[in-house]
């Protein structure tokens, strides 16, 4: 009994200890958590004090950052060293947040410099420039544009809508294609304030924006035209005289050629005039005769692409058997061939095209004589061959060819050898003459009724020059202003 009783004693008092050592460990946590609430929220203050601060100092630039000034205010090392003194415990956060303003102010600083000599730049232009962004409202100009306004200067502000600034439905368009289909868009000649010309291109720009440029052409035009009507004007008056002299020297070459006859008929001279022999005299009249053909033949050409470039050229497509064309096209051109050559014909489909007859005995003989003149080997005589086939590559189309047995065209110049005053042959184009339009006509006539024209060239064993021609297939009517005076006419007369 002692024995319990002095065990249950010694228990409740190892109990109560405990429960003693419990408490002040429980008081000794409490106090730490207090102390580690208080020194975050010290922290936190301070740290919040600094940032704050760093802010203040770099939000009274944003206005000027907005506007274009973003040049940093100039500070001395001992204002910097007196914002830092109260914060000497934190000096490095401190001095790495003020090493990203201070490169940040300087990359803006760098960036406003550089707008600001793009600016000059573009603003020292004689080409107006013009940014417009997604919903086509002007956000950029340079000093061109608002040179042009000058009378309306209110429009050009940033932020209006183009449309309210031009109004040149061309232009517009131009806008239109670079925002919308973002594909750069080009006019060659827009009338705009004052009836001054201006080529237009515009290009996407960003994701969203679109950039144009609008040049002044109004001189560039001016000179273009007075250069067309002078070619055309002096193509008229060289064809007049040109007439009269062919005319006459074919009269006294018919003479001469009369009298040669009659001197190996009859012997001797048939006539009493002095000078040289009638063979001589037939010799200069034949110079003077190739000569004349020779001018006529230029003047033509250059009175032809007046006529294009002035939107005069006026063709009168009909239907015509392919072989008609061929046969009037070695009539035609079998002057070129009296003297020496060889012009063939070859395979010639039965079949009707739709053509304007002169137009295209003009195509096919600027196509023989540069056989004749460029195709041909030298020391050779000049061989050429026409022919006719349907098109193989394209249903519906009659392919004429111009082929010839010379040197073949190089790969560097077929591409360009349809353009106006091409010569691949330099050293032999100033040996034959030519204006060099000859091949540029033949494109524009043959595209200009539907066809297409090509070359065709191995080096070293000649070209072939081809053109299509629209066929007319069985049932389908003429379309011809000739034809329908025709039928016109033969009603009257039955009326009658």
């Amino acid at each position: 009994m002692r024995r319990s009783l002095l065990a249950a004693l010694m228990l409740r008092i190892a109990a109560g200890t405990l429960l003693v050592v419990l408490s002040s460990f429980t008081g000794l946590i409490w106090l730490t958590i207090v102390v580690a609430i208080v020194s975050v929220l010290v922290l936190s203050v301070v740290c919040r004090q600094l940032v704050e601060r760093s802010l203040r100092e770099i939000t009274p630039g944003r206005p000027r950052v907005l506007y274009g000034d973003s040049t940093p205010e100039p500070m001395s090392s001992a204002e910097i060293a007196a914002r830092l003194a109260p914060y000497e415990s934190f000096e490095p956060l401190v001095m790495a947040i003020e090493s990203l303003r201070a490169g940040q102010e300087r990359l803006l600083g760098e960036t406003a410099e550089e707008r600001r000599k793009l600016e000059l730049v573009l603003d020292s232009m004689q080409d107006i420039v013009i940014a417009i962004d997604g919903a086509g409202r002007i956000s950029w100009t340079n000093d061109g544009m608002r040179r042009l306004m000058a009378s309306d200067s209110a429009s050009v502000r940033r932020g209006h809508a183009l449309v309210q600034t031009v109004r040149e439905p061309e232009v517009l368009e131009c806008a239109r294609l670079a925002l919308e289909e973002r594909v750069v868009a080009e006019r060659p000649a827009v009338p705009l304030v004052g009836g001054r010309l201006f080529a237009v291109s515009a290009a996407p720009m960003g994701e969203r924006g679109a950039v144009l440029v609008l040049r002044d052409v109004t001189r560039i035009e001016k000179m273009e035209r007075t250069q067309k009507e002078f070619v055309a004007n002096v193509s008229h008056e060289l064809r007049t005289p040109l007439t009269s002299v062919m005319g006459y020297v074919e009269l006294l070459l018919d003479e001469e050629r009369w009298e040669s006859e009659a001197e190996e008929k009859y012997g001797g001279d048939v006539t009493e005039t002095s000078g040289p022999p009638s063979s001589t005299r037939l010799e200069f009249l034949e110079a003077i005769l190739k000569s004349a053909r020779r001018m006529e033949r230029l003047t033509e050409d250059l009175l032809v692409m007046a006529k294009v470039d002035s939107g005069e050229q006026k063709l009168n497509p009909m239907r015509t058997w392919a072989s008609t064309l061929i046969e009037e096209a070695v009539m035609a051109t079998s002057g070129l061939f009296m003297e020496r050559g060889e012009l063939e014909v070859g395979e010639v489909v039965e079949a009707e095209v739709m053509a304007d007859m002169d137009a295209m005995l003009q195509v096919v003989g600027n196509l023989i004589e540069n056989a004749i003149n460029y195709g041909t080997r030298r020391g050779e005589e000049p061989r050429v061959r026409l022919a006719a086939q349907r098109s193989a590559g394209l249903s519906g189309f009659v392919e004429f060819s111009v082929q010839d047995f010379g040197m073949g065209i190089a790969m560097e110049h077929r591409e360009r050898i349809f353009e106006r005053f091409f010569r691949a042959d330099k050293a032999r184009s100033r040996a034959t003459g030519g204006t060099g339009l000859g091949l540029s006509i033949a494109r524009h006539l043959v595209e200009e009724q539907g066809g297409a024209i090509w070359v065709e060239s191995d080096l070293g064993h000649g070209s072939r020059f081809c053109f299509t021609l629209p066929e007319v297939m069985v049932g389908t009517a003429a379309v011809s202003v000739s034809d329908a005076f025709m039928d016109e006419s033969d009603e009257d007369v039955e009326g009658a």
